[in-house]
């Protein structure tokens, strides 16, 4: 606030005004009226020394937490200009500096004869991915959402993805030593699981390609491996093609992961589905180790001996949970090479020692039995109506039918003449094993325990696909060249680290649903040139306060404040020499994510 004195040429006399300086939306420094006072020789007859006397009551007007706002009734909304915008993205802001990711892609671009900004491009799809999941248009179209000044076309932004896509193997390198600092990662316990993701088109080429869908549909797909760390951060990830099976992954995914980070040793976790003699024997053969589940139904004799065997089982809990253990060899079966024919052959190969935890749960038992029967329910109207069914909607059914064939081309079911039955001998075998769990690792000498409880971490990735799923919208994807997949892989998976490590940073307090609630739903709209009005606070929003020191809950702001606060966020912490976080004061646990659980669609 200022006092203005404004000249009038026809009479001579002047006209004092408190007037209000501010910078309009392109950061232009601009003024206005903020009060009329009146004439100098008028007011010299009220007031001694009216100059000195309006000029600190400007001082005041200015240092007062308050301002005027006068709207005329008949003012119409000025569409040229964007006048809601959002504020909540200024904890993706402090993260994605304090990861240096600026640094990193300004850098990356440096030699590049770029007409447009990369690293600018970067943090409005980040931003948007976790806030505003749309298309790369519509993603552009919104832009003025957020008070950045985005100067780039929808070519530029597909350009860009061809970069992005270049450069991904070495964001993640940055991004793992960045965290790795900051955070203190423990690289050794590597957490490792496989989803797909599939596109919005019946085309296959390139890494788009028909395989198994976890989502049971018939689009290609592409398969993601991912590696986490033990506190629920992601580590890296890689894209395979879509035909390409979950174990088939594992070996290129940890051996890039090893070499590309500079890890000794690594104990990996991973569900059955990664459980196989190449991978097992993978870990041994490089002094790795491994926790793997062990599939008991389809496991040897002898395992399925020792594990009905009531023989060096614990006392049962008070929930009836009981466990044993044992070391002892194990055949694997290995992949050699190739025949004459050009089909692989499998060797026979002895593990000298290899640990394997056995356990009983009455809550495992009584969900295996309700999995199962829902399955018998739909197996048996299979039986009855069989042209209702194909290999892709059978979810599971088909395996208790007997003399049940598919299409390999369409996935209907052939109709051969013979007679579709329940298979009960498979229904009476695996309800001996129901509630019984079995864990396989290298690791003989550490405790049941910590076996167990290392393993149970695995659900924490499997939520961490969800998150890409439902919240982030990663699939379906619509880029179809495999430059632009990269790309936009890259984008999305810097956009679920930020999301987790607000997570991580709030004690895992808040699901990452609440987390992205709240911040959508914290935006202001502007009152006048230099002023906007929020309208949400929560107990989010405050625990975000607290640990990022950020100002949500004020309920006006002026257009300088707010940019001097998104400014903080870009400054790197101790000169840019990286900071450390503590570790959470609450664990994690899975009924934090309860309330996504159903959202996953």
């Amino acid at each position: 606030m200022f006092l203005k004195r404004v000249p009038i040429k026809k009479t001579g006399r002047i006209y004092l005004e408190i007037a209000q300086s501010y910078r309009d939306g392109s950061g232009k420094k601009k003024t206005k009226i903020y009060e009329k006072i009146g004439y100098l020789d008028e007011l010299e007859k009220e007031v001694n020394d009216p100059i000195t006397y309006y000029k600190k009551y400007a001082q005041r007007l200015g240092e007062r937490k308050s301002f005027r706002l006068e709207i005329p009734l008949d003012e119409q909304i000025d569409r040229e200009n964007a006048h809601s915008k959002n504020y909540g993205y200024i904890v993706l802001s402090k993260i994605y500096h304090e990861l240096e990711l600026d640094k990193f892609f300004n850098n990356m671009r440096r030699n590049k004869q770029f007409e447009y900004n990369s690293e600018s491009i970067m943090r409005l799809l980040v931003y948007s991915r976790v806030l505003y999941p749309h298309s790369k248009k519509r993603t552009l179209e919104i832009k003025d959402k957020y008070f950045e000044c985005f100067d780039f076309s929808l070519d530029d932004i597909y350009a860009s993805l061809t970069h992005f896509g270049e450069c991904s193997e070495a964001a993640q390198r940055h991004l793992h030593r960045n965290v790795t600092v900051q955070y203190g990662r423990d690289a050794s316990l590597v957490y490792y699981d496989v989803t797909n993701y599939y596109f919005e088109t019946d085309w296959q080429d390139g890494e788009r390609m028909n395989g198994y869908s976890k989502e049971n549909r018939r689009s290609p797909i592409i398969q993601m491996g991912m590696a986490m760390d033990e506190k629920s951060i992601p580590m890296a990830y890689k894209i395979f093609p879509g035909n390409t099976t979950d174990t088939e992954t594992y070996i290129p995914a940890l051996k890039s992961l090893k070499k590309e980070y500079g890890i000794k040793r690594a104990i990996t976790v991973a569900d059955k589905g990664l459980n196989s003699g190449d991978n097992i024997v993978f870990n041994v053969a490089l002094g790795d180790g491994y926790i793997f589940s062990q599939s008991i139904s389809g496991g040897s004799d002898e395992l399925k001996a020792y594990v009905l065997d009531p023989a060096g089982y614990s006392k049962p809990d008070d929930e009836g949970f009981k466990k044993k253990s044992r070391v002892c060899p194990v055949k694997v079966k290995i992949t050699v090479g190739s025949t004459k024919s050009g089909r692989k052959s499998k060797k026979t190969v002895t593990l000298e020692a290899q640990k394997q935890v056995i356990f009983y749960s009455p809550k495992y038992a009584a969900r295996a039995k309700k999995k199962r029967e829902a399955a018998l329910v739909k197996a048996a109207d299979l039986i009855a109506n069989p042209t209702k069914y194909n290999k892709a909607t059978q979810r599971g059914a088909a395996g208790y039918v007997l003399n049940i064939e598919f299409d390999k081309k369409t996935g209907e079911i052939i109709q051969s003449g013979k007679k579709l039955m329940l298979d009960y001998s498979k229904v009476k075998d695996e309800a001996r094993f129901d509630g019984y769990y079995a864990i396989i690792t290298s690791e003989t000498s550490m405790s049941d325990n910590k076996i167990i409880d290392t393993y149970r971490g695995l659900w924490q990735i499997e939520d961490t696909f969800k998150v890409t799923k439902s919240i982030l919208r990663t699939r379906p994807v619509f880029v179809y060249r495999k430059d632009h997949i990269d790309g936009h892989f890259l984008v999305c998976y810097i956009a679920l680290l930020l999301l987790r490590l607000i997570e991580y940073r709030l004690g895992w307090k808040f699901s990452a649903e609440r987390i992205v609630e709240a911040m959508r739903e914290a935006t202001c709209v502007s009152l006048d040139d230099n002023h906007y009005l929020f309208h949400y606070a929560d107990e989010v929003t405050d625990a975000i306060n607290a640990e990022f020191h950020t100002d949500f809950g004020r309920r006006v702001m002026s257009l300088g404040e707010i940019r001097k606060s998104l400014g903080e966020t870009k400054k790197q912490p101790n000169g840019g020499q990286g900071v450390s976080f503590p570790a959470p004061k609450h664990k994690r646990h899975r009924s934090h994510i309860a309330a996504r659980e159903t959202n996953n669609d």
